[in-house]
C-alpha cells in the first residue's frame, strides 16, 4: 500500500489489499466481464468483415458481390470514424449518471443485452432482408450498426472507467487492469480458436456441407451474444464503486464541452493515446487478415485455430506476471521490451509468410508482448486522470477512459477497411483458393499485413519514449499532492 492510500480510513478495502473474500469476489466479477466484451469486440472488428466477404453475398454474381462488399466495408469505416467523436460524449454521459447502483453498473446491465440482439441482426443479414431488398437492407444496416457501436461503447467505457473508481493506488489498478486484460485475451483470442469449428459445424447441421456458411455464422453470433450478456451482468451485479475525496469532482461530471476540454488539456493522456493508436492500428491490421494468411497464403485454413491458441497461451503466461514484473521493472521498459518482440515477429512474417513453422514462431513473438503493451497503455491513461485533475481542478473518469475505446474504434474501423481492401485487391474472396494466388496477390497481402504495420509499431515506440512522462512514481506524487490540497481546501470540489 502506498502512502497516498493510507490517508483514507477505507483505503485498505478500496485498494483491494485487505484480502477479504468480498474483494476477491469483486475482482472475479470484474475479470469475467471482459471475457465476453473482448469476444464481442473481436467478432465485430475482425470476423464481421470475414462474414461479409465470404458468406453474406455468396449467392450473388461475383462482380455485384465485390461491389456490395466494397460498399459495406466503406460504410463501416465511415460509420465508425464518425462515431469516434461521440465517445467523449458517451463518457460524459457515464460521468453524469447518478443512480443508486452507481455510475458504471447500469451501463453494464444495458450493454449486456442490447448489443447482443443487434449483433444477431447483423450476422443474419437483418434476418435475411439482404436477400429480399438490398436497398432497404443498406439503410437499416446503417441504423443497426450505429446503435450497436454506440451501446457497445457505453459498455466498454463504463467497464474500464470503473478502475479509477475502485482504487487510487497505481499498483492496485494494475491488478484490475491485469485481470481484465487476462480474461480479455482469452475472450478475444478464444474467438479466433472457436470461430471456424463452430461456424463449420452449425453450417453442416443446417446444410449438410462442412463449410463456413451463413447459417453457421448466425449460430456463432448467437453464442457470442449470450456470452456477452452473462459476462456484462457479472460486472453489473458483482462489483461496486468506492467513494473518496478524490472522486468528489467527478460527481459533478461537467457538460459536453468540458468533456472535450478535459481531453484536450491533458497532454499526457494525448501522448499515451497517440502511441496506443499507432500500436492498435498496426495490431488489428495484422490480426484482421490472419485468416487470409492461413487460407490463401499457406493454404491451410483448418490450421487457423493456431492463431488463436498462441495468444491465449502467451496471455496466460504474461498477463498474471505483469503486476509482479511492474513492481520491479518500470512500465516504460516493459513497453520497450514488448515492442522489440513485435518487431522481431514482423521480421519473420516478412521473411517467409508461406512457411508454416516460421509463421508460428512469428505469431509467438507477435503475441507474447501484446498484453504487456496494452496494459501499459491503459494504466498510462488511467493514471492521467489524477494528472488532469491536478492540472485543471476537474476530475473526469469515464471521459478520460473513453479515449481508449475511441482509439480501438478507430483501429477497428481501419481494420475493417484493410480487410475488405486486401480481400478484394488480392483476390481473396468467394471460392478462391491458395492455388489461385499470384505473386502480385502475395505482395499486396504482405504490404498491408506486415510492412505497413511494422512501420506503425516503430513509430508508436518512438512517440512513447519521447513524449510520455507520467510513470508510477510521478503518479504517486500527484495523488499525494491532490490529497494534501483537498484536505486543506485548496482545490474547489464544488
Amino acid at each position: 500500500m502506498t502512502e497516498s492510500t493510507s490517508h483514507h480510513p477505507e483505503a485498505s478495502e478500496r485498494s483491494g489489499t485487505g484480502g477479504s473474500t468480498r474483494n476477491i469476489g469483486r475482482r472475479v466479477a470484474y475479470a469475467v466481464g471482459n471475457l465476453g466484451q473482448a469476444a464481442f469486440y473481436n467478432t465485430m472488428s475482425t470476423f464481421f468483415i470475414t462474414f461479409v466477404t465470404t458468406a453474406l453475398f455468396v449467392n450473388v454474381d461475383k462482380a455485384l458481390a465485390a461491389r456490395m462488399i466494397a460498399v459495406i466495408t466503406g460504410l463501416v469505416v465511415v460509420i465508425r470514424i464518425a462515431e469516434i467523436f461521440l465517445d467523449p460524449l458517451l463518457g460524459n454521459l457515464v460521468d453524469n449518471t447518478d443512480t443508486r447502483w452507481g455510475r458504471f453498473r447500469p451501463w453494464q446491465f444495458i450493454g449486456g443485452i442490447v448489443p447482443g440482439i443487434l449483433l444477431v441482426m447483423v450476422f443474419t443479414g437483418l434476418f435475411g432482408l439482404v436477400d429480399v431488398n438490398t436497398g432497404l437492407f443498406m439503410v437499416l444496416f446503417v441504423v443497426v450498426f450505429i446503435l450497436l457501436d454506440v451501446i457497445y461503447s457505453l459498455r466498454d467505457i463504463s467497464y474500464w472507467g470503473m478502475i479509477p473508481a475502485i482504487s487510487t493506488d497505481s499498483h492496485e489498478r494494475g491488478v484490475y487492469t491485469a485481470l481484465g486484460t487476462f480474461t480479455g485475451s482469452i475472450g478475444y483470442n478464444g474467438v479466433t480458436v472457436i470461430v471456424v469449428p463452430i461456424v463449420s459445424w452449425f453450417t453442416f447441421k443446417f446444410t449438410g456441407q462442412w463449410a463456413q456458411g451463413r447459417s453457421g455464422w448466425a449460430a456463432f453470433a448467437i453464442i457470442i451474444a449470450v456470452l456477452g450478456l452473462i459476462t456484462a451482468w457479472s460486472v453489473a451485479f458483482g462489483t461496486r464503486e468506492n467513494q473518496d475525496q478524490l472522486r468528489a469532482k467527478a460527481r459533478e461530471g461537467g457538460n459536453p464541452i468540458q468533456a472535450f476540454k478535459a481531453i484536450a488539456q491533458n497532454d499526457q493522456l494525448l501522448w499515451v493515446a497517440l502511441s496506443y493508436l499507432l500500436y492498435s492500428v498496426a495490431n488489428v491490421a495484422t490480426t484482421g487478415v490472419l485468416f487470409y494468411q492461413f487460407k490463401y497464403v499457406l493454404g491451410a485454413p483448418d490450421s487457423f485455430s493456431i492463431a488463436g491458441v498462441i495468444p491465449i497461451v502467451t496471455g496466460l503466461v504474461t498477463t498474471p506476471l505483469y503486476p509482479v514484473l511492474n513492481r520491479r521493472i518500470p512500465r516504460r521498459w516493459l513497453y520497450v521490451a514488448g515492442m522489440a518482440f513485435m518487431i522481431a515477429g514482423y521480421t519473420l512474417f516478412i521473411i517467409n509468410p508461406m512457411n508454416l513453422p516460421m509463421v508460428i514462431v512469428a505469431l509467438v513473438l507477435f503475441y507474447l508482448p501484446a498484453q504487456t503493451i496494452q496494459m501499459t497503455a491503459i494504466l498510462g491513461m488511467t493514471d492521467s486522470i489524477e494528472y488532469g485533475q491536478l492540472k485543471t481542478g476537474r476530475r473526469n473518469e469515464a471521459v478520460t477512459l473513453s479515449v481508449r475505446p475511441m482509439l480501438d474504434k478507430i483501429a477497428g474501423a481501419l481494420s475493417n477497411g484493410i480487410v475488405g481492401f486486401v480481400a478484394v485487391a488480392a483476390g481473396m474472396v468467394g471460392d478462391a483458393t491458395a492455388a489461385d494466388m499470384t505473386a502480385a496477390n502475395i505482395r499486396t497481402f504482405k504490404t498491408c499485413a506486415y510492412y505497413l504495420p511494422l512501420g506503425g509499431i516503430i513509430l508508436s515506440l518512438v512517440v512513447y519514449l519521447l513524449t510520455v512522462k507520467i510513470d508510477e512514481k510521478m503518479h504517486e506524487q500527484i495523488v499525494t499532492q491532490l490529497e494534501q490540497q483537498l484536505s486543506h481546501g485548496d482545490v474547489d470540489v464544488d
